[in-house]
């Protein structure tokens, strides 16, 4: 029987809290802890309440000085703080616990997982979910934005060197670490997050419809998450006039995790210039346990944005309701145009009109897309199966010091970009679906 890990889990962020980054460290970690290992989350001071972390050890750091409580995404002056604690918070877990391995998430954390190792001489996981570069320009508190480019690019060439491996989050944010930045191939493994379609299979609709005040036949549009900038709602929005003026009666509703006055008011007022004024309805301060019901109630779900160089958790979770899903090709990880969604091109509003029109007024091919949408998760992005391959990672870097991949077969995948087999694409809408399989490259 293998020796059960105990693991440093690094996450520079609220924790546990409802958005992207911290929501896949949770499901991570608490998979983890089922297969038998002992995982101890160091992380900043604020939570959001109601999210399970049974099991799991929580390290946060403290400062005496300074208080933020606020869940915010994105800089503040608070982390720059808290980023600091984290590292000697991290030696001292490392050192009263006697941990095997740093799993580090986000730069913040790296640094923080390096500086460590240097004083406890534990093997460092790079966990990378976007590139700096892209990234830091998108908020706005950052100027001038070619100055932040420029220090993205800096910390994408540095960071991940710290590591004795990286996990990142894509095919793409690999390509661009290997290819761009010039870090080992054989240093860096693609282990995108998962999803437990558990989760989703309690959905009530009716509570939705209820707190929208919508009768029962409503056409929904959905999208969940953040509403910074980089998401591109300004994109939906648009779409969703064109929409709006073919079909009257849908909504699109903005399920929005994290509040933001300010790029709401910016949403609201451009909804009124396209038309879709009174087709959209935002809701502020959705927590997690509500997602289901919001995607039991969806009609259909979208993914408007155009660059992601790691992965949309979003995504993930549309795919685990088996709902039909829309998107632009820059977030359409593990989707294939006309086999489990539609495929936007560019920033293509139109299209991406025409793929949400289709849909709404196609209900078999809407169901049959979904279907496959969450047939692509078993095997591929189910918690189980990733938490698999980042165990293998972890005993090797342990056991070795060092990743072969040949060892991974199984486990990890070459890539996980979708390649469509035996099929054929056809034009008329009512024989839209492709006609094959989806497989995924594995390591020989």
């Amino acid at each position: 029987m293998q020796k059960k890990l105990k693991i440093a889990m690094v996450a520079s962020c609220p924790f546990p809290a409802n958005h992207g980054t911290p929501g896949a460290i949770r499901e991570l970690s608490l998979f983890l802890h089922k297969q038998g290992h002992d995982i101890h989350v160091v992380t900043y001071p604020q939570y959001e309440k109601g999210l399970s972390v049974d099991g799991l050890h929580i390290h946060r750091v403290e400062s005496t000085r300074f208080k933020d409580e606020k869940i915010t995404i994105g800089p503040s002056k608070s982390r720059v703080v808290y980023d600091y604690l984290l590292i000697s918070k991290l030696i001292d877990v490392i050192r009263e616990h006697d941990i095997d391995i740093i799993h580090a998430h986000n730069y913040e954390a790296n640094i923080a997982g390096w500086v460590a190792k240097l004083f406890t001489r534990k093997p460092l996981v790079y966990n990378g979910i976007n590139s700096m570069a892209d990234e830091l320009p998108t908020y706005s508190v950052l100027r001038p934005k070619w100055f932040f480019r420029f220090f993205g690019k800096c910390l994408d060439y540095t960071v991940p060197r710290m590591a004795d491996a990286s996990m990142v989050l894509s095919d793409e944010l690999k390509a661009y670490l290997v290819e761009d930045m010039g870090i080992r191939a054989r240093k860096v493994f693609v282990i995108p997050p998962g999803v437990d379609p558990n989760l989703f299979a309690s959905g009530n609709k009716q509570i939705i419809l209820d707190q929208l005040m919508l009768p029962a036949e409503t056409p929904i549009i959905l999208y969940t998450g953040a509403i910074e900038g980089f998401q591109r709602i300004d994109l939906l929005v648009k779409a969703m006039g064109i929409v709006a003026t073919s079909i009257p009666a849908a909504k699109l509703v903005i399920a929005c995790n994290v509040n933001n006055d300010k790029a709401k008011a910016e949403l609201l007022a451009l909804a009124k210039a396209h038309g879709a004024e009174n087709a959209m309805i935002i809701v502020d301060n959705v927590s997690f346990p509500q997602i289901p019901h919001f995607l039991d109630a969806a009609t259909i779900t979208v993914s408007p944005r155009t660059s992601c160089p790691g992965y949309p958790i979003k995504l993930l979770n549309y795919m685990a309701a088996g709902k039909p899903i829309v998107s632009f090709a820059g977030s359409a990880k593990a989707l294939c145009h006309g086999y489990n969604g539609y495929v936007a091109q560019g920033e293509d509003i139109n299209d991406f009109a025409a793929g949400m029109l289709l849909l709404l007024n196609n209900p078999p091919l809407a169901k049959a897309l979904g279907q496959r949408a969450f047939d692509t998760i078993s095997g591929n992005f189910d918690w189980d199966a990733i938490a698999r391959g980042t165990v293998e990672i972890y005993r090797q870097l342990v056991e070795v010091g060092e990743i072969d991949p040949s060892r991974l077969k199984g486990v990890v995948k070459k890539s996980y970009i979708p390649e469509f087999v035996e099929g054929a694409e056809h034009a008329t809408t009512d024989s839209f679906l492709k006609h094959g399989v989806l497989t995924f490259p594995q390591y020989e």
